[in-house]
């Protein structure tokens, strides 16, 4: 712990002064002045070392990492380094995270209100897993024309576990994702499922999929996006983070990036800010070994 204080100093020493770093992070002045004129080979080794799997790490996620998810990820590997010096070296190497923006879709029409209560209201979060749920539909552009996502999402884990892909907006594109996120043998009894007023999630086929599933429908105000942000923030994301860099010629090829990001990436391999820095199959996991052991 130490030696990540004596990185915090001199990555911010042109900010502060030095005396006060120290007393602030109850580190000695002759520590911090021993460790920094140590031969320069130990620390230059060490910097490489840090910046090459900085890179590494950063390339992996597909540029999208910043510091705060880089220094995440070499701390679940045993790097013990600031992150603060996890950024300056990230700087030194030009390498910059691409940025979300904010994203509001227009993927349906909006349905009739039907006296579906918001059983949510913004709050995403869930003691476990399976009990509470989002969905949402986006686009994605292509030569062909657009292909239609549908997803559900736990707010326990954040994970997706269900999605259908199609080339048509209909409630069959919903209801498919509904019955994969089911198939998962995850969804509890009287589960929430939180959407927008589309008129796909508010029709009659989509409530007697529910009824049968003992789902318990919910939804969000007529164009309030903050009532479903959830779903609208892990669209930004796939966009963002991975379809912005391809240009799709068929649906076919949009299809299988939608599969790499969300069962090869997202799933498995994201950290996730809201999970304390862990992706959500780790989540599910420990979630499963806890009910073993119980």
């Amino acid at each position: 712990m130490t030696l990540a204080k004596f990185e915090l100093i001199e990555a911010e020493k042109a900010n502060h002064r030095i005396t006060a770093m120290c007393r602030w992070l109850q580190v000695s002045r002759s520590g911090y002045y021993e460790w920094r004129d140590r031969p320069a080979s130990a620390t230059a080794q060490r910097r490489d070392h840090l910046a090459a799997l900085i890179k590494l790490i950063f390339t992996g996620s597909h540029e999208t990492y910043g510091h705060r998810r880089i220094h995440a990820a070499l701390a679940r590997q045993g790097e013990e380094c600031s992150a603060e010096l996890v950024r300056a070296l990230m700087r030194q190497q030009g390498l910059t995270p691409v940025q979300a923006r904010v994203f509001r879709p227009a993927t349906t029409e909006q349905g009739t209100f039907r006296g579906i209560p918001d059983l949510v209201r913004r709050d995403f979060t869930a003691e476990r897993p399976g009990i509470k749920l989002v969905g949402d539909v986006t686009y994605i552009r292509t030569w062909e024309g657009f292909l239609y996502l549908a997803t559900v999402i736990d707010c326990h884990s954040k994970a997706v576990l269900g999605w259908a892909m199609a080339d048509r907006n209909r409630t069959e594109l919903i209801t498919d994702a509904l019955r994969m996120a089911v198939s998962t043998g995850r969804i509890a009894a009287g589960a929430i499922f939180h959407a927008d007023r589309g008129s796909n999630y508010t029709s009659h086929a989509f409530g007697r999929l529910c009824t049968t599933l003992q789902i318990r429908r919910s939804v969000g105000r007529t164009g309030v996006c903050y009532d479903n942000a959830m779903a609208e923030s892990f669209f930004s994301a796939l966009k963002t983070e991975w379809l912005n860099h391809y240009v799709f010629s068929s649906r076919a090829k949009a299809k299988q990036q939608v599969i790499r990001y969300i069962e090869g990436f997202y799933n498995r391999r994201r950290l996730h800010s809201a999970l304390g820095y862990r992706p959500p199959q780790e989540v599910l996991n420990e979630h499963d070994s806890s009910q073993m052991a119980a």
